[in-house]
């Protein structure tokens, strides 16, 4: 089932794609509702991310059982399961039992959405999205990697938070599922007993609607919908009642204000920066190292992709410097001369095996990006090991804070250094994959992949050999792709799993793993 894909059609329509093999854009993710191997009953004392305790934002204590409100509220349930229609149905198996993936799914989907470079204008200049006016061409945003990494992050760490303290207040009035109070009422899903009050659902459904409303505001109806489905959903599954709903809805709202607070003041506003910046930027890596890279395209663009992500606010990390490498081999030096050398091997001589890779990872234009692919890769284990939904928001916050520390990082090394592409410094090179609009040392795809590795490795360690194996084949797809250099790639990595390291060992702080 490809459900909510319809919303992509209208742009990706209009877009043609360079090359047939590259991957297929994002689909409905197939599972349905599970038995969690643990409720996590602990979970409302674990460190939360944004906020100082699980009662910072209280809720009202919820009728008890044997209420006349209580007894008034299973009613209602009990009336709308049975005049349910299939459309409903159809939106009770969609959303399932730990709907975070549902809601990463729908944000990975935008992020496709909006991964479209702007065209030039017929004067040779470039147009920029402008979040102050988003339907204005080209539309706002630019889903790029570094954006989508962002996005992911707050999304991922609204969740979670918000489930702890879900998790607490579960614990402490220990309301019992409307499907274990009323006989007739019966779970869409395993009947897993967990805690009713707050619902972890509308939690999740709240702060995922808001925090990606803000990150996409020309989608605000279709996340509205999204969200009105889901919280309609909670009761027709028999997991919740009205209150339930009502409660986990306060929750959800507070977490995402806290989340969207930093979020402007980051410095991700300041990100893209103008032409005088950004020469300035170049300037100093040539007075510095004696080399700059040159944006390649035709037109050229005169400012490349957010020259000041790296000083974007980290969320682990202590700061850029703690992570960024040494500097690159120096343009037509003996190191240099060997990796190059390696490139014109690769491009005269590319085998299907290493075309395969190069594009399986490309995640270009029209894609979810590097930050999705291991999106995606969480959700596939989340499920192979049938985690509980807070213990889901764990894996995706600690992981998307690495991935998006690893972009900073990166994107702070590629400016720093200012290192040119291979199709600048190779006379007559070319790539299979086209060159992006930034500097080359280190690589992204190695950086995001290494660091989302890390993390992955420490939550399912039977794993780790696997998780390791796919981040560099990420790195190696670059290098086989003509985008990067082996060393671009090789020291991105190394980056990646420091950066990933800093998030691990802020996991380990709560000893629960």
């Amino acid at each position: 089932m490809k459900k909510y894909f319809y919303f992509l059609i209208g742009l990706l329509s209009s877009v043609v794609l360079l090359n047939s093999c590259m991957e297929e854009l994002p689909t409905h993710f197939e599972y349905q509702g599970y038995e969690f191997t643990d409720l996590d009953p602990n979970a409302g004392q674990w460190r939360l991310v944004m906020h100082q305790s699980p009662e910072q934002f209280t809720i009202p204590a919820p009728a008890a059982s044997g209420s006349a409100e209580l007894n008034r509220e299973l009613t209602e349930a009990k009336e709308n399961i049975s005049k349910i229609s299939s459309k409903q149905k159809e939106a009770v198996d969609y959303w399932t039992n730990n709907p975070l993936l549902r809601w990463n799914e729908i944000a990975l989907e935008l992020a496709t959405k909006y991964n479209l470079i702007p065209a030039p204008n017929p004067d040779g200049t470039y147009p920029a999205p402008d979040a102050a006016n988003p339907g204005k061409y080209p539309l706002f945003p630019y889903a790029h990697p570094p954006y989508t990494s962002r996005m992911l992050a707050y999304l991922s760490v609204a969740q979670y938070d918000g489930l702890i303290m879900a998790w607490h207040y579960k614990y402490k009035f220990k309301r019992q599922a409307p499907y274990e109070l009323d006989p007739q009422i019966k779970s869409a899903y395993d009947a897993n007993k967990l805690y009713s009050y707050p619902s972890d659902g509308a939690v999740i459904a709240i702060s995922s609607r808001e925090i990606l409303t803000a990150m996409f505001p020309l989608e605000k109806e279709f996340l509205a919908q999204m969200a009105q489905e889901h919280l309609e959903s909670l009761i027709l599954a028999g997991i919740n009642v009205s209150s339930d709903v009502e409660a986990g809805k306060l929750i959800g709202a507070e977490v995402a204000k806290t989340a969207l607070a930093r979020a402007s003041t980051d410095g991700m506003r300041n990100a893209q920066t103008n032409k005088a910046k950004s020469d300035s930027i170049k300037n100093a890596a040539k007075v510095r190292f004696g080399w700059t890279w040159e944006n390649q395209e035709t037109p050229q663009r005169p400012v490349g992709l957010t020259p000041l992500f790296g000083l974007v606010r980290m969320w682990n990390v202590p700061n850029v410097e703690a992570v960024r490498p040494g500097p690159p081999p120096a343009p037509g030096s003996e190191a240099f001369k060997k990796d190059a050398e390696e490139l014109k091997r690769f491009a005269a001589n590319l085998t299907t095996e290493q075309r395969r890779i190069a594009n399986f990872w490309n995640d270009g234009l029209n894609t979810y990006t590097p930050p999705g692919h291991w999106n995606r890769f969480a959700k596939e284990k989340t499920v192979k090991y049938r985690l509980s939904p807070v213990r889901t928001a764990r894996v995706f916050a600690f992981m998307n804070m690495a991935i998006v520390d690893a972009g900073i990082s990166c994107w702070d090394a590629k400016y720093y250094y200012h290192y040119p592409r291979p199709i600048q410094t190779i006379p007559g090179f070319k790539t299979i994959l086209g060159t992006p609009n930034f500097p080359a040392y280190t690589s992204g795809h190695s950086t995001f992949s290494s660091a989302a590795a890390e993390v992955l490795s420490h939550f399912f360690p039977t794993d780790a050999p696997q998780f390791r194996k796919w981040a560099e084949e990420a790195a190696m797809s670059r290098v086989y792709g003509g985008i990067h250099y082996r060393f671009d790639a090789e020291v991105g990595l190394q980056q990646g799993k420091a950066v990933g390291a800093y998030s691990v060992a802020k996991a380990k702080l709560d000893g629960i793993d």
